[in-house]
């Protein structure tokens, strides 16, 4: 259905999916991140879904253009990170661990929401409605899981990482969190090689499944 649309069609269906997609997970980061006693995000105004607020022109724009232009196997992209202070929490590694774990939480959430989207499309069967509802529903529902998985993918400075830290001792935390300068560029050719796809296939497959047969498909 996706692969039969037109670029301009494509860019239609999928810019709001990722749009909230990315603010939305960020902003979970931050909106916990308050909770534990950072209020960091929140003085610097990036506890708002004005997306403009959020935009990396890089991981916003152009990585999620270029994946649509290409028809790539799937989309995914970034937003500015919402900054996150552990000073602030009382215990910095097992809450920065919770805080990382939001943002993927966030995008499973949000791929429910859009599942009910997909939902009411194929409920309504109304010519001009139902159709544009089941392709965004279907975008919104694939770059959530996308970006979920990605996330926890134990690179830094991923979301899995924040976790996979929150375990380890300060001596191998500190060694482990040294990849952080290379982990852009291990992501991009994972990309690249296909090597992303096959870490990712069969769990987005399953997921996908999963979630199209939640949304009636």
């Amino acid at each position: 259905m996706m692969d039969d649309l037109t670029l301009i069609q494509r860019i239609v269906v999928w810019i709001l999916p990722v749009i909230f997609a990315i603010t939305v997970h960020e902003v979970a980061h931050g909106w916990v991140a308050k909770k534990f006693g950072d209020n960091t995000a929140s003085q610097l105004g990036r506890l708002t879904l004005n997306p403009i607020k959020h935009v990396d022109l890089v991981g916003t724009i152009i990585i999620p253009g270029l994946l649509l232009i290409t028809s790539a196997g799937f989309i995914f992209g970034w937003a500015k990170p919402v900054p996150v202070d552990a000073r602030y929490f009382k215990n910095p590694r097992r809450d920065m661990a919770i805080v990382a774990v939001a943002g993927p939480v966030a995008n499973l959430l949000m791929a429910i929401a859009w599942a009910m989207v997909v939902k009411l499309g194929v409920s309504l069967s109304i010519e001009g409605v139902s159709l544009p509802l089941i392709l965004t529903g279907m975008a919104g529902i694939q770059i959530n899981l996308v970006l979920a998985l990605i996330n926890l993918i134990p690179i830094p400075p991923l979301d899995g990482s924040r976790i996979v830290t929150g375990f380890l001792s300060n001596r191998l935390a500190w060694q482990y969190n040294k990849l952080e300068r290379y982990g852009f560029f291990i992501l991009i050719a994972l990309l690249w090689t296909g090597g992303l796809s096959y870490i990712l296939g069969y769990p987005l497959n399953y997921m996908f499944r999963l979630f199209a047969s939640l949304a009636g498909m």
